[in-house]
C-alpha cells in the first residue's frame, strides 16, 4: 500500500526532473571536450546535431484491376492493398563551430553580450553578466535568421555583434 506522505515528494521530485536545467532546454546543441580533427589549437567548439526528420508514406497499390463489362459495367471492382513505409525526408546532420572559451565567458563579457543584444532590441533583461535564460534566448534570436539556431553563441555571431576581433587582411595573414 502507497502511503499518502510519499506521493507529494514523489510528485515534486518528477516535477522537479521535468524543469529548466540551466538552460539546457530540448537544445541539441552542446560544447565539446575535444575540437574537431584540423582544429586550430586552443580553440574551443560546439556541436549542434539536427536529428532526421522521418515521414510515414501510407500508399495504395494495385493489385489486380478492375473488371469492365462490354456494356461500361463493372463486374468486379479493382483491389488494393495498403503499404506504410518511413521515408527519411532530411538526414541528420552534425554541425560543428567555434565558440568563446568557457574561461572568455567572464561576466564582463557577458555583460558586453547583453548590452550588444539589448541594443538590438532582442534582451529586455537586466544586464547582470549572467547567461541566463533571456540571454540565451537573445542570442538565439540574433543568430536563427542566419541559420544558426543556438543558445550557445558561435565565434562568427560574437564577431557580428562586434565583440570579438576580426582578422585583419595582411600579406601576412590573407584571410
Amino acid at each position: 500500500m502507497i502511503r499518502p506522505t510519499l506521493i507529494a515528494p514523489c510528485a515534486l521530485l518528477a516535477l522537479a526532473a521535468c524543469g529548466d536545467m540551466s538552460g539546457a532546454g530540448n537544445d541539441a546543441v552542446q560544447r565539446l571536450d575535444t575540437p574537431p580533427p584540423g582544429a586550430a589549437p586552443g580553440t574551443c567548439w560546439a556541436q549542434d546535431t539536427s536529428p532526421a526528420v522521418v515521414e510515414t508514406v501510407t500508399e495504395q497499390i494495385l493489385v489486380s484491376p478492375a473488371e469492365v463489362a462490354d456494356d461500361g459495367t463493372v463486374t468486379r471492382p479493382a483491389s488494393y492493398r495498403t503499404e506504410t513505409a518511413q521515408k527519411i525526408v532530411q538526414e541528420r546532420r552534425v554541425t560543428r563551430f567555434q565558440v568563446p572559451c568557457r574561461a572568455e565567458l567572464t561576466p564582463e563579457f557577458n555583460a558586453s553580450v547583453q548590452r550588444a543584444l539589448k541594443a538590438r532590441g532582442l534582451y529586455r533583461g537586466p544586464i547582470n553578466g549572467q547567461l541566463d535564460r533571456g540571454t540565451r534566448a537573445a542570442i538565439r534570436s540574433f543568430q536563427k535568421p542566419q541559420g544558426f539556431d543556438s543558445d550557445i553563441l558561435s565565434i562568427a555571431g560574437a564577431r557580428q555583434l562586434g565583440l570579438i576581433a576580426v582578422a585583419r587582411d595582411t600579406p601576412d595573414n590573407p584571410e
